[in-house]
């Protein structure tokens, strides 16, 4: 895979890992300049030599991995649309993205991310299209969806139904509450916890000894250990679709771009 640095990621590889870094602050919102170079990536994925074995996902912004959708693009772009143009948009929005994290998902190469602080929404939901999260202790995982009226719409539900248990996965998605690193080790969504700012080099550390086994092993064990949900993934789409044309989703949206804090997207 070669290098690539755009605005709001780039990417290079070593050897035999290629490195993706998040770098669109304030909290690497997901919009349409940031699902433009991941289709890139993805189509990069894709095509790389077999001697790509890992790729790490990280990020540079100190406020953490991703805060999810851009939903004030989200918001500003549907204003002048009719509603059938706005779902539209919305629909075409979410096949991309399905698309890029499908590809992640089923990637020959084990996928590792490293996340550190707000791993929200959509951020979450790239972290679960990896093979391994590893989050430092500062990291926490939320689908704050609800309070605007819908429910995540990256493939997350799919994804987190695959990993963890009801309990867990009715406790992030109705109450939208938060869970810190440790919570969520202890749910099965994070395979290793580090110290502040330790996700990365953690994640290189296993990069180094995943090299070490045998490729072809590896992608079967893959395979056979990690079904994609397509067809819920499917199904998700058009639920969110169905709810994003109600009014208490405007109501929410408006409120969401109105609102004066700094980072409203935290509980």
């Amino acid at each position: 895979m070669k290098s690539f640095s755009g605005r709001t990621l780039s990417w290079s590889a070593s050897e035999n890992v290629t490195e993706l870094e998040l770098h669109h602050p304030p909290c690497n919102e997901i919009g349409s300049a940031t699902l433009e170079e991941l289709e890139k990536f993805a189509h990069a994925m894709e095509h790389a030599e077999k001697d790509v074995r890992v790729i790490i996902i990280s990020s540079a912004v100190a406020s953490g991995f991703s805060a999810g959708a851009d939903l004030r693009e989200l918001y500003r772009g549907v204003q002048n649309l009719s509603a059938t143009e706005r779902l539209a948009g919305v629909r075409d929005f979410l096949q991309r993205i399905h698309r890029v994290l499908n590809t992640i998902d089923a990637a020959p190469m084990t996928t590792i991310a490293a996340v550190h602080g707000v791993t929200f929404g959509g951020g979450l939901e790239l972290a679960l299209a990896c093979d391994l999260i590893i989050a430092d202790k500062t990291a926490r995982f939320c689908f704050p969806e609800l309070r605007l009226g819908l429910i995540p719409g990256f493939g997350g539900i799919p994804r987190l139904k695959r990993d963890a248990g009801n309990a867990v996965i009715r406790d992030l998605l109705l109450t939208g509450r938060s869970f810190n690193a440790t919570k969520a080790q202890a749910a099965g969504l994070v395979s290793q916890v580090t110290a502040e700012g330790g996700a990365l080099a953690a994640a290189r550390a296993m990069a180094a000894q995943l090299c070490k086994f045998d490729r072809d092993t590896a992608v079967a064990a893959k395979r056979f250990i990690k079904p994609i949900p397509y067809e819920e993934l499917r199904r998700e789409i058009e639920l969110f679709c169905e709810m994003f044309s109600r009014p208490a989703v405007e109501k929410g949206l408006r409120k969401f771009v109105e609102g004066t804090d700094k980072m409203p997207y935290l509980p």
